[in-house]
């Protein structure tokens, strides 16, 4: 509905009916900020744009390294590529929605599940929609420390710009995973939705991915030990003696094993911990949580935010498959901004 122009009050839109291209290079080219749309379907219909224009000028795209559900992808009006999972011998797209508590179930009993970045046509099939229709696109990916597609998009934003020179593709390397990600995403849509035009919000986010801090805890030392995380020795010892590692993703991307715990309750709580220690000064009304198919521990730390520090919002969903093979069941993780990762 809000294409279908035909009349606006700085002299008269050249847009066709459901032309969504030249309406937007109408919109971006217009002086005048309010504007008047009659739609042949509705009665005049009068939007206010104001310097929320720039919303409709670009597109955010992320991948499923961020770990949002369909309903809050669409609610946020984001664009999703995803990365794969081969299981039990099918390739399948990442996905937090329906069958990962059965995948999660899967892993405990000794199934084995691979992981596979997106490639360049994967994000150019997701892009070039966008650039026809008439709009930039601001690319959100998964972290270079940890997957390889980042360097995909770049590959296929280049190959786009040069097809569509007069069209924009900026992508960011979040150097994030999981829910950080997608808390990031969260907050590039918040920014967006402020009126950040593309580069004014490719810039907020390159300035301030780096204080989006990521602390897990893993319930199974087995599934970091396949990954290369853990020695087998420290595997083994950490098993019998109830020791819960507590990491962090870094500065560059990596899972990085940083502490320890003894017992899963004391690991837990060394998360809420790093809320007092890093998140001082920052607008933490917002916090997300990603838990590999442990809703209960997830609640409970979600109390713990809210009750001992006043965090007002807690978004839990499920550690995605990609993520979650690394990671396994009982996988824990806390995101929120701070200081410093």
């Amino acid at each position: 509905m809000l294409y279908k122009s035909e009349k606006f009050y700085s002299g008269g839109c050249p847009a066709k009916e459901g032309d969504f291209s030249s309406f937007c290079v109408y919109v971006m080219e217009a002086k005048p900020l309010l504007c008047t749309i009659i739609c042949q379907k509705t009665a005049a219909v009068q939007y206010d744009f104001q310097e929320r224009l720039i919303m409709s000028a670009y597109k955010i795209i992320t991948d499923s390294g961020s770990d949002l559900t369909e309903q809050m992808l669409e609610e946020l009006n984001v664009a999703k590529v995803s990365l794969s999972v081969l299981f039990r011998g099918e390739s399948r797209p990442d996905s937090v929605d329906e069958g990962i508590r059965s995948f999660y179930d899967a892993l405990r009993a000794g199934e084995i599940s691979t992981t596979s970045a997106v490639n360049p046509d994967g994000w150019a099939s997701a892009i070039e929609p966008v650039l026809q229709a008439g709009q930039d696109a601001l690319v959100m990916a998964f972290s270079s420390g940890l997957s390889t597609t980042y360097q995909s998009a770049v590959i296929a934003a280049g190959e786009l710009t040069e097809k569509y020179p007069e069209r924009k593709v900026l992508v960011v390397d979040t150097l994030c995973a999981s829910l950080g990600e997608g808390l990031l995403v969260w907050y590039a849509c918040k920014k967006r939705d402020e009126g950040l035009d593309l580069e004014a919000l490719r810039d907020w986010l390159e300035e301030n991915k780096l204080h989006l801090c990521h602390w897990f805890t893993v319930d199974d030392l087995m599934f970091l030990k396949r990954g290369g995380r853990v020695s087998a020795a420290t595997a083994l010892v950490g098993t019998m003696l109830q020791i819960k590692p507590v990491l962090h993703v870094d500065d560059e991307g990596h899972l990085i094993n940083v502490g320890k715990a003894r017992g899963r309750k004391a690991s837990i709580d060394a998360l809420a911990a790093k809320v007092a220690e890093l998140g001082e000064g920052f607008e933490n009304e917002t916090m997300f949580i990603s838990h590999g198919d442990c809703i209960g521990d997830a609640q409970y730390l979600a109390s713990v935010l809210k009750e001992k520090y006043g965090v007002k919002h807690v978004h839990i969903n499920h550690v995605g498959a990609v993520v979650g093979s690394h990671s396994g069941p009982g996988t824990l993780a806390l995101f929120f901004m701070g200081k410093h990762r």
